[in-house]
This record gives C-alpha cells, structure tokens and sequence, in this order.
C-alpha cells in the first residue's frame, strides 16, 4: 500500500534532518496518497509514523461532545505533522484535497535522533513550533470579534500560501469557521466586509484565492 519515495526526492520538501549526513537508509521514507476526504489517521489510534505533506493540504481536528468540528491546524507542504507525545493520536487527521504524504516510522526517526543530533535537534524545533501554533491557535479562538480572527487567519494563511502575490486557499469557508471558532455565515460576511473596505480581493467563482490589497491594515486588526 506504502509507495516508498524514489527519483523526483530533489524536488521534494526535506524531511527532519535530511540533509548532509543524514540518509534514506537511516530514515526509511514511504509515500501514499490520499483522495480529499480521505482519513490519514484518526482520533486515539496508535501513534505509530509522523507524516509530511509533500502535495495538497491537511486538517487536524478533533469532534466535540456536541456533535461540533474543531479544526486545531491546517498542514500544508513541507509541514510535518502526527508527532505524538504519547502512544496515540490526541487528532483525526484529514486530507482537504487530493493529497501526497510522506510518512516515517516514529520508532525509527526515535532511534536515529538518539545518534544524530541534526534530526534530534530538527525533532526539538518541530515540537517547539507545534506548541507556538496552538498557543497562538489558543489566542485567536480567544479574541473577542469575528474581524480580528480572520484578519489573523488571512495573515498566517499569506506567510504560508502566497505565492507570486496571490493566496490559493486549499480549504473551504466551513474549514475555515472550524479553524477560527465562528459559524460559515460570519466568515463570509467578514470576508465581504473586508472586500468592502479594499483589504482584499477575490479571485475565480470559488473565491478561495485572494489578494491581500493592504496588508498594513488587516495587520492592525491582528492585534
């Protein structure tokens, strides 16, 4: 089922510590991929591989007593994610679209950390940025207006996405409502509002890209 990774790794995003000394051999990499939709692993299963996104995007959330969606992190290419400080998955893990993942045996990046202090300190470094994320994360569901959720959302979604001056949004408004903590109809009407004020343009029918127009003052709300 596992595809391991062959000739076009050139063009790939690197894995922990693949870099100098580090080589497949040491870090057995597979691919597989994932039709959107499609299950990557679910909530309180075994913790057995950490996961890349070379291609496409995905969403981890966890469903609430009520029956509600709570979206914790959007991975994009190159983000590593399935890295568990226990024997199971706290998340489901989802594919937004039609996606490729690498994917490594936890036990074995464990062991090989414990001799190469790149990947131990690469291991170190992603830990220390998923807990930035879900601090921030944790922030943002606490701001109190709809305005300053999404002007924050549209600014980490600019670092990650934007490229040649436009930011292709991979997930849908509801995944963004289940990432921020609002309902679908105060995402839109928030876009709109921005749209309103110049901010941001949108382009195609689906308008899941957008251009940023004033960047200094979506900033200001992201306070």
């Amino acid at each position: 089922m596992f595809v391991n990774v062959n000739a076009n790794s050139a063009v790939r995003p690197k894995f922990l510590g693949e870099h100098d000394g580090l080589s497949r051999a040491q870090v057995i990499l597979s691919e597989f991929k994932y039709s959107r939709g499609t299950e990557v692993f679910g909530e309180a299963e075994p913790a057995e591989y950490v996961y890349q996104v070379v291609e496409g995007a995905v969403r981890s959330y966890k469903l609430l007593s009520d029956g509600r969606r709570q979206i914790g992190a959007f991975h994009l290419v190159g983000d590593i994610f399935g890295l568990e400080n226990g024997a199971v998955h706290r998340f489901t893990a989802e594919a937004i679209v039609d996606t490729t993942v690498r994917l490594a045996k936890r036990v074995n990046l464990e062991h090989v950390a414990r001799a190469d202090a790149l990947v131990a300190r690469d291991l170190l470094s992603m830990t220390t940025s998923n807990l930035q994320h879900a601090e921030n994360h944790m922030l943002l569901l606490g701001r109190k207006t709809s305005l300053e959720r999404v002007a924050a959302f549209l600014l980490e979604m600019d670092s990650r996405l934007t490229a040649a001056g436009v930011m292709a949004l991979p997930m849908s408004r509801r995944d963004i409502a289940d990432y921020l903590g609002l309902t679908l109809e105060t995402v839109s009407r928030t876009l709109s509002c921005l749209h309103g004020k110049g901010l941001l343009d949108f382009l195609g029918q689906t308008q899941r890209q957008i251009v940023l127009r004033n960047r200094s003052e979506l900033a200001k709300l992201d306070l």
